[in-house]
């Protein structure tokens, strides 16, 4: 009599999942799962952190105390299915949708996602979070480089982000989908 073995290891690639990034050591690096693959961040910057800190003081005061919704801040989950967890480095949830904040994470899409370029991120940014921010509906995608001293907004048009306006200091972000915010971009960039 033949017996037929089942293998423990299934054959070809593994997607990785959120269990899986919760299994992920707590080093001070930023790990994410991208549909199906790890990516994995050093700790940001000084000036990083400070452009994030200005931005999200700017976020707080127009969105969050006014009750529009939340703002939270990196490092903080964002699950868009079992194969993509993200860690943005900004995010805004309208007050109509704060069902979406969990426990331990944001269970789908925020309303706005901001990401701060830095070298070891700029790639992924631009390239596997905008894609996946656009495919699970992200309806606004800010893209921040300090470097340049520059913030790009982006708005969801289907699958896809169209570029909608870039604007550096001392111009005044002011986007039609958030109507009141009003952020000086001589403030963000020291």
């Amino acid at each position: 009599m033949t017996r037929t073995l089942t293998p423990l290891i299934p054959p070809g690639p593994s997607l990785l999942t959120v269990e899986d990034c919760l299994e992920l050591p707590n080093d001070g690096k930023r790990y994410e799962i991208i549909e199906g693959d790890l990516y994995e961040t050093p700790a940001p910057v000084p000036y990083h952190q400070m452009v994030s800190n200005r931005l999200q003081t700017a976020l707080i005061l127009a969105l969050q105390r006014t009750g529009r919704g939340e703002v939270l801040n990196a490092p903080i989950g964002v699950i868009l299915d079992r194969h993509t967890v993200v860690q943005p480095d900004l995010i805004f949830i309208r007050r109509e949708r704060a069902a979406l904040i969990g426990e331990t994470a944001v269970n789908g899409p925020p309303d706005l996602v901001v990401e701060i370029l830095s070298p070891s991120t700029r790639r992924t940014d631009l390239t596997a979070k905008s894609r996946v921010y656009a495919r699970f509906e992200v309806e606004s995608y800010w893209i921040v480089d300090p470097r340049k001293r520059r913030l790009e907004l982006y708005r969801r048009n289907r699958e896809q982000f169209r570029l909608v306006a870039t604007q550096q200091p001392p111009e005044t972000v002011c986007p039609d989908e958030l109507p009141g915010l009003q952020i000086p971009l001589s403030e963000i960039f020291p």
